[in-house]
């Protein structure tokens, strides 16, 4: 959530650089309406309190004078002031929750580094990694590659849950799992992220914290209606979550966490796109990281986080690009945000395998997480920033459509060999 006093300070730069970001300027134009309404009603109320004080005064000193009749006449209008007091107030607090609700509504303002533009289109490489393979054959995607190899069920899967879910089986399961450990020791043991197992389901502050709601409710699955508990999109929520309504020590920062989960998504909207295989699953696998840093040291905790996440496609021999994301194409909570994209042969392009942003403070004032430079400093709001390490299904289908063979086998490679039990070569 942004900060409500910068935007009443900034109402001309919030309202650009929401703009650059295509969000509609009708709701800026409704906060400047209600704080307009909300300060002309402090005013009035103090008005009318001032006046109360004065005329109370009057009748305490008509009294002292024994002029009692003239007293008891002025204090029915004093009366109708604490009535007037008491409906200003009650509008205040309706404005006030108004104010809060569309607050809630505002995406963070991007950082004055990131590429302006309407949507994916100004997006900006920033670099490339690696070689895309050169077959000479036509490769196959990895739904026919699983599919043949009996690694991949899509048909089975469809009749237990519906479109979207998948069914590994046999060795298509353990590469999965494979791949899980893989980024999992490279985050906990190479890059210091301390390992956490997190719920998978967790309340709506929860969700509100990280900002999925209110604005993005029907992109979750939510559990019952009368209860307010929901399946997690991505474990940054419960990750970044954890230290809610915290004052942390600043000695203790950054905070580094990586957790394996399950995610769990309604893709709501996306209808017709990436339709055929693994790239848009309701329920995939996925390693995050996230860190909760000061606020100053948070852009360099962007790139060394990045470069974390990019680490895996190395230490597997993937070609990859990493993008800096548009203002139009930013996250909801996101300041800036580089997606990492790995390339897919049958594809003939690069394709997202993780988004890694930084939140500043946005999260952080949502989830009310806080820190201490020194023991009675007064307490700041950190910087929060998350991360895939990375998406384990498109990881899973890149690792398929790059070390194809032309007889339909898959290499493995040979990093991930010590997590297959020394196996090459699945056929």
């Amino acid at each position: 959530m942004l900060d409500i006093n910068f935007v009443r300070a900034n109402l001309d730069l919030v309202t650009r650089k929401l703009g650059e970001r295509g969000f509609p300027m009708q709701a800026l134009d409704r906060f400047n309406e209600l704080d307009g309404r909300r300060r002309a009603l402090i005013r009035q109320r103090d008005d009318f309190k001032a006046t109360r004080n004065s005329e109370s005064q009057e009748i305490g000193a008509l009294m002292k004078a024994g002029r009692k009749d003239e007293a008891e006449s002025r204090r029915a209008a004093v009366r109708d002031l604490g009535n007037q007091i008491a409906a200003a107030e009650s509008e205040l607090d309706a404005i006030e929750t108004d104010l809060n609700n569309l607050m809630a509504t505002l995406p963070n303002i991007a950082h004055d580094s990131a590429p302006v533009g309407p949507d994916e289109s100004a997006n900006e490489e920033i670099k490339r990694s690696g070689t895309p393979p050169a077959f000479d054959f036509e490769p196959r995607d990895h739904v026919d590659l699983g599919a043949a190899l009996g690694l991949l069920d899509l048909e089975r899967a469809a009749k237990l849950s519906g479109a979207r879910f998948a069914i590994l089986t046999g060795l298509g399961a353990r590469l999965e799992r494979a791949l899980i450990n893989f980024c999992l020791d490279i985050q906990t043991k190479r890059h210091g992220y301390q390992e956490v197992l997190p719920p998978f389901i967790v309340n709506s502050k929860t969700l509100y914290g990280t900002g999925q709601l209110p604005k993005f409710e029907t992109d979750l699955f939510k559990l019952r209606d009368d209860r307010e508990l929901y399946l997690i999109p991505t474990a940054e929520v419960p990750l970044t979550n954890i230290y809610a309504d915290e004052i942390l020590d600043g000695a203790r920062l950054p905070i580094k966490m990586t957790a394996y989960t399950p995610c769990f998504r309604s893709e709501a909207g996306s209808h017709g796109k990436d339709t055929r295989g693994l790239i848009r699953q309701h329920q995939f696998d996925k390693v995050e990281l996230v860190k909760i840093t000061r606020p100053e040291d948070s852009y360099d905790e962007l790139e060394s986080l990045t470069r974390d996440a990019e680490t895996v496609l190395e230490e597997l021999g993937l070609a990859y690009r990493r993008v800096a994301l548009a203002t139009g194409d930013l996250g909801f909570s996101s300041a800036k945000t580089y997606d990492i994209e790995v390339w897919l042969p049958s594809q003939n392009t690069y394709r997202e395998i993780s988004s890694c942003s930084n939140c500043e403070a946005f999260q952080a004032r949502r989830a009310g997480i806080r820190f201490r430079r020194e023991q009675k400093s007064k307490p700041e709001f950190a910087h929060t920033l998350n991360g895939s390490g990375l998406a384990i299904g498109r990881l899973w289908l890149a690792i398929l459509e790059n070390y194809q063979q032309a007889d339909g086998s898959i290499l493995i490679p040979e990093s991930l060999r010590p997590f297959m039990d020394g196996l090459e070569v699945i056929r």
